[in-house]
């Protein structure tokens, strides 16, 4: 281990860090998406520094006490091979060590990822379409303000492996953001949010208990982006519905990531998943 190299927690103004990384390798961050980021585990953003300048980042976020999330694993790209990436992956498993680890991992990754421990549960698929304009929200559909939060996270919980109220609250209050929420005999059967990002827009997440509904908000969302702005969508696989409106609406295919787990997949209802959160945070 080279003496010079430093790993540490970062301040939420060093999360620029890897945002900026994140950037590098086209990953599209959002633009507002720091403060939800850092707030859900102010503990769990790594950063390397070799001499003192920052070369390698990793998040560890941690959702209570079983369930924790990895992203931001990069290393630039002239320090690539010299173990300094191994170092910090480490440094953030241990960091989670009594948790269920999910991740979404890129192509390149999945080999080393299955080698740590990482079992494949499925594939998310990015699609990109264009906006359409006109802030259009369909019948039936309200903004998600409108509900309170309480509902939300409840709502929530079906889609995730662990509570996660502060990162939601911090979530949808993004500036450049529209949250939109179908509601039916009182209950909230679906929502989803749209998001400015370094390049065109992002749905995410996207959860409905219906392709009907599913639909309402996903054309909605789309008129909140400008008409003919890129928009990317992310969907599991798995969920033939979401995968049938992404051909409906003659998305194309940008990019793919495996969905990991290293205790098991937590069996959430993926057919109610139609776009997920963010590939960085679950």
């Amino acid at each position: 281990m080279d003496k010079n190299y430093l790993i540490r927690s970062i301040t939420k103004e060093e999360m620029k860090y890897p945002v900026e990384w994140a950037a590098d390798e086209g990953w599209n961050p959002g633009i507002h998406d720091i403060d939800a980021f850092y707030h859900t585990d102010p503990n769990g953003f790594f950063v390397g520094f070799l001499d003192g300048k920052p070369i390698s980042s990793i998040s560890a976020v941690s959702y209570g006490n079983s369930f924790g999330f990895m992203g931001f694993y990069i290393v630039k790209p002239e320090y690539r091979g010299r173990g300094y990436g191994y170092q910090i992956w480490q440094h953030a498993v241990n960091y989670l060590k009594n948790h269920n680890i999910g991740l979404d991992g890129v192509v390149a990754q999945q080999s080393n990822y299955k080698k740590s421990g990482f079992k494949m549960a499925y594939r998310n698929i990015r699609f990109q379409t264009k906006g359409t304009g006109g802030k259009h929200v369909a019948s039936g559909l309200d903004k998600l303000s409108t509900i309170p939060i309480g509902e939300i996270v409840k709502y929530d919980q079906q889609f995730f492996p662990a509570i996660r109220n502060t990162f939601l609250e911090y979530w949808f209050a993004q500036a450049q953001s529209t949250s939109l929420a179908t509601i039916s005999k009182g209950k909230l059967k679906g929502y989803g949010m749209i998001r400015k990002c370094r390049s065109g827009y992002k749905i995410g997440p996207l959860f409905a208990d219906s392709k009907t509904y599913a639909d309402k908000l996903l054309t909605s969302l789309l008129s909140f982006a400008p008409k003919g702005t890129d928009v990317y969508f992310d969907v599991p696989e798995p969920n033939i519905a979401a995968m049938a409106l992404a051909q409906k609406y003659q998305m194309t295919k940008v990019f793919e990531t495996a969905r990991m787990y290293t205790k098991g997949d937590p069996g959430i209802p993926i057919n109610k998943v139609f776009g997920i959160t963010t590939f960085e945070l679950g």
